[in-house]
């Protein structure tokens, strides 16, 4: 794999997640809980941190903003940097269940970033049941989303227990990387920047009138439909919401609960392929049925919920290379009340298709850019206007299909937890080693409850894991998942 490439400014999705901050409630912080069969040898991982410190730049840089407000904030390169703030090392209290550890990663996810400081902690944790360890990350989203997490973690991790250290890799270099100036200078330089950002724009916009117009005389009535498809579209990702679907998860706030459900990843992908769908079907079917089952037990059936999924954009050029964020918020209703697996899956198959054939969703970076430019309290209200209504967020991450080590310890499980911003709950499943991890991150006054909904979304597990036994050789008891 290509080694990334560090802008010296935020895209315009990345400065729209962190000026999102001003509202606590659509903080966007990323964690990742791994756990190791037992303590890793501190000193190299030391070192291993250390050399990743060179690789990744945005692990050394803090954010600072443009005092004139004219560009995207900037990264640089952090001063005072110390290490001992960002690694920490910890015990757990009690016995070390995985219930104590996972209330232990849920208050450091609840816990805002010190802004003046790189944004991103690393914990190694001690003192679990059978003499296991662990590592909480914790990184806010406006480095980068899951995928770009896991590019970025993969220094962190070894193919065998015993791999020799690697050697010292060369710095990575920042596209662009500017000297320090002074204030005037920077101000100068914020000025230039939106400058060249709006003669892009400008550019990109007068190429694009020519061929508009050769269409519109060739084809006048497609090229109008596609017009008028094309607004209808973006009319539909940024409409504002002004309540939940759901007549029970309501309440929001700034804390959080965290849970984990596991399933073999050959479950799931053959009750997938006995449906005709994929795995990303199954699981958000699962999800769906999980939240019916949720809302009967209350009382309150509902047909449709409201969720948020990020399409990843990324590619295999150019693109594909660039560090951060690159992915767009898609907003649908799901069906939530059908009882037949199949059929919901169906369904989900079908809207998922959809969204992703979106025509504005490749623009989300200039709607970002054209959010991101709003005065601040503007920016944030419009975007919470979007969020704050939404059920539930899913979210699939591809992690590694083999077995990985960390500084001699190997790693058991690896989980990801995505952030709320707004959202009653986001539930992401992580593939690793043959395993899927559900993260389960649950609002406490969307879901006062943890330990009900978890329940219900395994038995809505369940529904979708039962359809393998439709699958030629999948006669038999279908498989349980796993708390």
């Amino acid at each position: 794999m290509s080694e990334a490439q560090y802008a010296d400014r935020m895209s315009a999705s990345d400065a729209l997640l962190w000026i999102n901050e001003r509202d606590p409630m659509l903080r966007s912080t990323i964690t990742s809980l791994l756990l190791l069969d037992g303590p890793p040898n501190l000193d190299r991982f030391r070192q291993v941190l250390e050399r990743s410190l060179e690789r990744i730049p945005r692990l050394r840089q803090h954010v600072v903003l443009d005092p004139l407000g004219a560009a995207p904030p900037r990264w640089e390169r952090d001063p005072l940097f110390d290490l001992s703030y960002h690694y920490r090392r910890i015990r757990t209290a009690g016995k070390g269940t995985l219930r104590e550890l996972l209330d232990m990663a849920a208050v450091i996810a609840m816990q805002a970033f010190d802004k003046d400081r790189p944004l991103w902690e690393l914990y190694v944790v001690d003192g679990l049941e059978g003499e296991r360890s662990a590592l909480i990350l914790k990184l806010h989203h406006s480095i980068t989303d899951g995928v770009g997490m896991v590019r970025m973690t993969s220094c962190l991790v070894e193919r065998s227990r015993e791999e020799a250290l690697r050697a010292r890799p060369a710095a990575a270099q920042v596209v662009d990387e500017p000297a320090a100036v002074g204030a005037f200078g920077e101000a100068l330089r914020a000025i230039r920047h939106r400058a060249g950002e709006n003669l892009d724009l400008v550019s990109r916009l007068a190429s694009a009138a020519p061929r508009g117009a050769l269409r519109l005389l060739r084809e006048p009535r497609a090229a109008v439909q596609e017009a008028w498809g094309g607004a209808a579209s973006l009319r539909r990702l940024l409409q504002p919401v002004h309540e939940p679907l759901s007549p029970l998860m309501r309440g929001r706030s700034t804390s959080v609960h965290f849970d984990v459900l596991s399933l073999p990843l050959e479950d799931l992908k053959r009750a997938a392929r006995a449906a005709g769908g994929t795995l990303n079907d199954a699981f958000v079917a699962a999800v769906a049925g999980g939240l019916r089952i949720y809302h009967e037990r209350h009382g309150k059936p509902v047909d449709e919920l409201r969720m948020t999924m990020p399409v990843n954009l990324r590619d295999d050029g150019e693109q594909g290379r660039r560090a951060g964020n690159q992915f767009a918020p898609a907003r649908f209703a799901i069906p939530v009340g059908i009882r037949d697996p199949v059929e919901r899956m169906r369904i989900l198959h079908q809207r998922v298709i959809e969204q992703r054939a979106e025509p504005a969703l490749p623009l989300m970076e200039e709607v970002s850019s054209v959010l991101a430019r709003l005065p601040r309290a503007l920016s944030v209200g419009f975007v919470g206007s979007m969020l704050k209504a939404i059920d539930l967020v899913t979210s699939n991450v591809p992690g590694s299909p083999d077995t990985v080590y960390c500084s001699g310890a190997k790693i058991d499980t690896m989980v990801g937890f995505g952030p709320l911003s707004g959202a009653a709950t986001n539930v992401t499943l992580f593939s690793y080693d043959g395993e899927l991890q559900l993260g389960i991150n649950t609002d406490r006054a969307a879901i006062p409850d943890p330990e009900l909904f978890v329940d219900c979304l395994r038995a809505g597990l369940d529904e979708v894991l039962a359809i393998a036994r439709t699958e030629p050789g999948g006669g038999g008891p279908p498989p349980r998942v796993r708390a």
